[in-house]
């Protein structure tokens, strides 16, 4: 299966292009922009474990080393596109339009982090396993059926493939021909379980072949792959060819979160060695510098420029007051049940005993 499903380069560890019908679409401009926006959010994502360990944020989910996979994705999305994310997905999210301010609300507990963009179809992440899959099918259809061209992307990690809402997502997906692109980020561990100890099938790309729908495996180190393969993508989606599903090959550098040790059940040592390989932003800078267009002044500059956005957006998320527990038990429904009201409660009593 691993031959039937070779994955997918354009952009190699050296930053040479090697499919050269997408040679004219790589352009200086094209290539400073994802530059910029890989170095945004690796910036950021740094940024945000150390504001965790700090105690200025909450538990935090890194994810160095897949930005290609996030940046790549997001730009390929048109405006009126949906974007379903997990809680991992804060570099596509920021891409796509959502500010560092909510981004660090988020992960603050202020329910500000949640709400999207003016005209921006960026739902919550979802922190529970593989939910988002179904929904992200039952969106794609809405929009079919209401005649839009628009598109819907929806992300995952490889441990969500072994929850059920992965296989009925993909199935009513491909029963409605929904337009969705399911958008597999496979950095071969689910928190501490490797991908060969939750599935035998060598590829994740190939389960599509159960639904009768595209599969592909595409190097997610690659941010020129990702764009690409998942601009055609949702081409053919919102031109009624209906779902693919999308493996992109990536790797964590870090902690699964805040809270994890990774040194436990993974060898760091390979971490080390693929930031001198695969990493995605080193890939640019040396195809930037092959092409004549790397201008040190200006990456510098960039850095310069992101720094000073993200330190903006820290002293934003820092004027808001902490969150309110008691906001959990009022956006579960919209008018809430009795169980919620009486948990809320509950919890309001226990608040006033503490604060006795």
């Amino acid at each position: 299966m691993e031959l039937d499903f070779p994955i997918v380069q354009v952009l190699n560890e050296e930053g040479t292009i090697v499919q050269p019908e997408y040679r004219e679409q790589i352009t200086k401009e094209l290539t400073m922009t994802m530059y910029r926006h890989l170095i945004r959010t690796r910036m950021v994502d740094r940024k945000c474990i150390s504001l965790q360990r700090q105690g200025r944020i909450g538990t935090y989910v890194p994810y160095e080393g897949q930005e290609a996979c996030q940046v790549g994705s997001a730009l390929a999305l048109n405006d009126g596109d949906w974007m379903f994310p997990t809680y991992r997905d804060h570099g596509a999210m920021m891409t796509f339009g959502r500010s560092l301010t909510q981004t660090l609300l988020y992960w603050k507990g202020r329910t500000e982090g949640c709400v999207p963009p003016e005209g921006k179809k960026i739902v919550p992440p979802s922190v529970p396993i593989a939910t988002q899959l179904p929904h992200a099918a039952g969106a794609a259809c809405a929009e079919k059926w209401k005649g839009t061209k628009n598109a819907v992307i929806v992300y995952f990690g490889d441990g969500a493939t072994s929850e059920g809402d992965f296989h009925e997502g993909l199935n009513f997906a491909s029963v409605f021909n929904a337009p969705v692109v399911f958008f597999n980020q496979n950095n071969q561990y689910a928190i501490s379980v490797p991908i060969t100890r939750q599935m035998k099938t060598k590829t994740i790309a190939q389960k599509a072949l159960a639904y009768d729908i595209p599969g592909l495996r595409i190097d997610g180190n690659d941010v020129f792959a990702v764009y690409f393969k998942t601009t055609e993508a949702l081409e053919r989606a919102r031109n009624g060819g209906g779902p693919t599903l999308i493996e992109a090959v990536t790797w964590r550098y870090g902690a699964h979160t805040t809270s994890d040790d990774p040194s436990r059940y993974r060898d760091q040592e390979e971490s080390q060695k693929r930031r001198e390989t695969t990493d995605p932003i080193k890939r640019v800078e040396r195809l930037m510098q092959r092409e004549g267009w790397w201008d040190e002044k200006w990456a510098n500059q960039v850095q310069e420029e992101v720094n000073a956005e993200i330190e903006q957006a820290v002293a934003e998320m820092e004027r808001y007051p902490k969150a309110d527990a008691s906001d959990m038990f009022d956006f579960v429904f919209a008018q809430p049940t009795w169980t919620i009201a009486e948990q809320k409660e509950a919890y309001l009593q226990w608040k006033r005993g503490m604060e006795r």
